[in-house]
């Protein structure tokens, strides 16, 4: 069993290997071999893997993601876990979903109040609020026009479905100023923070622990920007 969370930018481990001789055996090149080190000639193999399997432009950008590690795992004989957090994750407060909680606490709107849960959640989280703030503000003008109350919950994108919990809204729906669902809530939710994704530093700290996670954003975040266009107020609006 591969975890998707363990198979990241920056990490090493024993499933990175796997993955390695994977993409190894599919040809694609590692200069230095499998190693269990997931560097820049990992993601090079990775990003050509999906070149080679119909991916294009940004999509083939060697970070593994549940969808096509899946089919590598299928390939390969390895079956994906997309769901379980990674070994040592900075979350440290995983959450079964039963577990969260559907209350608003009615947090601030506004770019300026952003700004300050931002920065609370980067301390939280050990990022560096100098890239951490701008990244997550950008976020949440982009999801929830920052945390505006008819913005707190998604209930028509492709998400929005299950059964309805006690706000009123379907289990599955986007929600809180970053838009977690909360499945995704759960699984990289910060130790010490809200139950709840409408709290704003708890849904800022599991987005992230789940930027880290899925997009190889560094401890620092000195790469978040670059790793999530949604993060990046250079370039267009993107789904992360």
């Amino acid at each position: 069993m591969v975890i998707l969370a363990n198979v990241q930018f920056g990490s090493s481990h024993e499933d990175v290997l796997t993955v390695q001789r994977a993409l190894i055996s599919r040809g694609r090149n590692i200069p230095d071999g499998a190693t269990g080190y997931f560097g820049e000639q990992t993601r090079t193999a990775y990003a050509a893997e999906q070149r080679a399997q119909g991916y294009k432009d940004t999509d083939a950008d060697g970070i593994p993601g549940c969808t096509f590690l899946t089919e590598l795992g299928r390939r390969c004989g390895f079956p994906v876990d997309c769901a379980t957090a990674a070994a040592g994750a900075p979350s440290g407060g995983r959450l079964a979903l039963a577990q969260v909680t559907y209350n608003d606490p009615g947090d601030a709107e506004g770019q300026s109040a952003m700004e300050q849960y931002a920065t609370t959640a980067c301390r939280l989280t050990g990022t560096d609020p100098q890239f951490g703030v701008p990244a997550l503000v950008t976020i949440t003008k982009r999801e929830s026009s920052c945390n505006a109350r008819q913005w707190r919950v998604n209930r028509t994108d492709v998400n929005a479905h299950g059964r309805l919990m006690p706000d009123g809204h379907p289990q599955n729906c986007s929600r809180g100023a970053t838009q977690c669902i909360p499945s995704t809530f759960a699984a990289h939710h910060q130790s010490g923070t809200a139950t709840t994704p409408y709290d704003v530093v708890a849904c800022m700290c599991a987005t992230i622990n789940y930027v880290r996670s899925r997009y190889g954003v560094n401890r620092a975040g000195s790469n978040f920007a670059a790793r999530v266009q949604q993060a990046d107020s250079s370039r267009p609006p993107r789904g992360y």
